[in-house]
């Protein structure tokens, strides 16, 4: 309600925490968190939204995966004489599962049996994950 109370608080939060480097804060009805949008546009509610973070992983994505999915029909079926994948796109696999692991823990749970599996496969993928 105050903008001065909030400037005050600000000021003893970055002399106690900002001494090695400083607060970053952010303003507005619209925030950005660690990859959540938080907007608090509509009165008495709040939403919480990845869409840009799942936009930004799927721009990330090599060509050849297009239209791809992790939850394929053959998720839980693993091919002992699977090709494993190359180093680079080990990493990336990798990369990916960690983010879609970050992903289902805030706000889509509906993928965590699918991102659960990818996770015992991050050790030795193949081209079939």
């Amino acid at each position: 309600m105050d903008k001065k109370v909030v400037e005050d608080i600000l000021k003893q939060l970055s002399t106690k925490f900002g001494q090695d480097a400083p607060l970053t804060t952010c303003r507005g009805k619209i925030l950005d968190y660690l990859g959540v949008k938080i907007d608090y546009r509509r009165k008495g509610k709040v939403t919480f939204s990845m869409e840009n973070y799942i936009k930004q992983m799927l721009e990330d994505l090599p060509y050849d995966m297009e239209g791809t999915t992790p939850a394929a029909c053959h998720l839980f079926n693993v091919n002992d004489g699977a090709k494993k994948l190359e180093e680079k796109k080990a990493q990336l696999f990798h990369h990916m599962v960690a983010k879609l692991l970050y992903l289902c823990f805030r706000t889509l749970q509906d993928i965590q049996t699918a991102v659960a599996f990818l996770c015992t496969r991050v050790k030795s993928p193949d081209v079939d994950d």
